[in-house]
């Protein structure tokens, strides 16, 4: 199955070249969305022989993941694996991921810390949010998802092609998890093990963690309560 890993990418250029290298060992094809990077992410890029996007203007994490996905909807992929490119996310762990995938048994896999515990476990802050959105999405679709926020997934064909059309701006993980399972798509979670960042400084700090997890918590209740008025008023 032709697989494309797509790393959304802004100023990496200290770790996007060793997740590059341990990529090159496995039989995917990559490519790279620089996010409007102001450092040698473009020439790290190049000196590895991938392939990149280099967007314009800064697009976000969501516009950068979107632009991958149009890419492989594009080129007719078959699977698509998110891996951020801070190098948290152990690429020896992507046979894992696409398992499900290429056994039939998922149409997107979360790769979940919170499985087995072990490995970089997040920051304090993260983790509040990580057990909040856990939480949401129990309540409301009766779901257990151990890690909603994890940005190394894998999705096949179909996810492919509605990620391409649709996909939320900030923080989009949890939003776009809700909305796989409530239209009945299949959301399993595999255990993997996640890195601490080596270089560099994370986007989110704590004002912006919390503006997201109020923001994404009401688009996500605002989606979910419109969608269910909607299906209440086509039923009767």
């Amino acid at each position: 199955m032709r697989t494309l890993v797509i790393i959304p990418a802004y100023n990496e250029e200290g770790n996007l070249g060793t997740l590059l290298q341990k990529l090159s060992h496995h039989n995917v094809d990559v490519i790279v969305i620089n996010d409007c990077s102001t450092d040698r992410t473009v020439k790290v890029c190049i000196e590895h022989n991938v392939k990149y996007i280099d967007l314009p203007n800064n697009l976000g994490i969501g516009g950068a993941v979107q632009t991958g996905y149009q890419f492989a909807a594009k080129n007719n992929y078959d699977i698509a694996i998110q891996i951020d490119g801070d190098g948290q996310h152990n690429p020896e762990y992507i046979p894992h991921v696409i398992k499900p995938l290429v056994e039939d048994q998922a149409d997107m896999v979360i790769g979940s810390r919170y499985i087995t515990m072990e490995g970089f476990q997040s920051s304090f802050v993260r983790r509040v949010g990580i057990k909040h959105f856990s939480r949401l999405i129990k309540l409301l679709l009766n779901q257990v998802v151990t890690d909603p926020t994890s940005g190394f997934r894998a999705c096949n064909k179909s996810v492919i092609e509605l990620f391409s059309k649709t996909y939320p701006t900030d923080f989009p993980e949890p939003e776009t998890i809700v909305t796989l399972i409530r239209t009945k798509q299949r959301v399993v979670e595999v255990p993997v093990v996640m890195n601490s960042r080596e270089m560099g400084i994370s986007s989110i700090n704590k004002a912006k963690a919390a503006y997201y997890m109020v923001k994404v918590s009401l688009a996500i209740l605002i989606d979910y309560f419109r969608v269910t008025n909607k299906e209440i008023v086509e039923s009767t």
